[in-house]
């Protein structure tokens, strides 16, 4: 690999960030501590990360003039989600170096093209085809089988846009539940464990991985991440493998969550990947030498990479809706670590901050 220290952004540069969300504001506290200014770039004003940060862009994310304008003022960019246009990425690209790149993100953005990538670099996943109207979804639960689940194919998260499929089903109405589209039809895994690994890698190709950890899901949506994953040392050893592999395929730079489904005769099937830091990873921020978030702004500007390991196990539960009303109790509670996001308004479903519990590790 080439020499890219010419590459590295030293403390002080400013880091620009593409949306505005609480992985946007807690990255930006995170490089904040390191030395960094963040310039957020957002088409909402106060947004969570906003509030953090020491500039801002009010912007479309297709907003070329505003891209152009961002891209002169930052030295290093990066996103804190997935659903931002790749052209505007690669327009981005062209001017100032982006950690990760545009492949990692047209990847994530479609259920096809990442499930063809992961099984190119060797990790299972359930079986699944792509179909694009009632008639194929059809043709293709005779393949699969039932139970299945229909999923829209692009820009999906916490459950939207999918269907499960029994044997009562009825294939034209779960299409026209799912909401048309391009759509992906996955065989149903009867999972014993949803496991998730997240990991760094840097410039140089080292990588530095967190403990794998069991996440538990409410309506489709991260409920509660325990650190580390009750699994054997072996399979947790071979998730983290498995992860890191993942990571070379893409010649990764920055932070990447792998989630995978633990089967009931304990093999690994990778569900999903997001490029970016992920709720499941929160509770390093109380738990760790080093918070994903900071390894975030290490591998972005190409700094040293961070001990990952941690001094504490630890339960993270995301706080949901009115969930967040608990605020003054868990803020009473001895040992509790809460994290608010800055959100104005609670809705049903909406992540507004997130409560994190340690405890001795176990086995020390």
């Amino acid at each position: 690999m080439s020499d890219r220290r010419a590459d590295i952004v030293a403390p002080g540069g400013t880091i620009g960030i593409l949306g505005g969300g609480q992985l946007g504001r807690m990255t930006a506290l995170a490089a904040a501590a390191l030395g960094y200014r963040c310039h957020i770039f957002c088409p909402e004003a106060d947004c969570p990360a906003m509030q953090v940060a020491a500039a801002a862009t009010v912007a479309a994310y297709d907003d070329g003039a505003a891209l152009d304008a961002f891209a002169a003022a930052i030295d290093v960019a990066t996103y804190e989600f997935e659903n931002i246009p790749a052209a505007g990425v690669e327009r981005l690209a062209a001017k100032v170096p982006v950690r990760p790149g545009v492949e990692p993100l047209y990847l994530a953005q479609n259920r096809v093209r990442e499930k063809d990538f992961l099984n190119r670099a060797g990790a299972p996943t359930a079986p699944y085809m792509a179909v694009g109207d009632a008639v194929e979804l059809a043709a293709a639960l005779d393949e699969i089988g039932r139970p299945a689940v229909l999923k829209s194919a692009a820009f999906g998260y916490d459950g939207k846009g999918q269907v499960m499929i029994d044997a009562a089903s009825d294939a034209g109405e779960a299409w026209a539940e799912m909401g048309g589209g391009a759509g992906i039809l996955e065989g149903f895994v009867d999972f014993a464990m949803e496991i998730s690994v997240v990991l760094a890698r840097g410039l140089d190709g080292a990588v530095a991985a967190y403990v794998p950890v069991e996440n538990r899901h409410r309506n489709h949506i991260l409920d509660v991440t325990v650190a580390p994953a009750r699994i054997a040392p072996e399979l947790a050893a071979e998730a983290t493998a498995m992860a890191s592999r993942i990571a070379a395929a893409l010649d990764f730079v920055g932070l990447l969550a792998v989630e995978m489904f633990v089967t009931r005769d304990g093999a690994l099937l990778v569900n999903e990947i997001a490029p970016r830091p992920h709720n499941s990873g929160h509770w390093t921020i109380d738990a760790c030498a080093t918070s994903q978030f900071e390894q975030f702004v290490r591998a972005v500007c190409g700094l040293p990479l961070g001990d990952p390991e941690r001094h504490a196990d630890a339960e993270m539960t995301n706080l949901l809706g009115d969930d967040i009303a608990a605020w003054p109790a868990i803020l009473a509670e001895p040992g509790a670590k809460l994290h608010l996001y800055g959100k104005r308004a609670a809705r049903p479903g909406r992540k507004m901050g997130h409560v994190t519990r340690l405890m001795p590790r176990r086995g020390d």
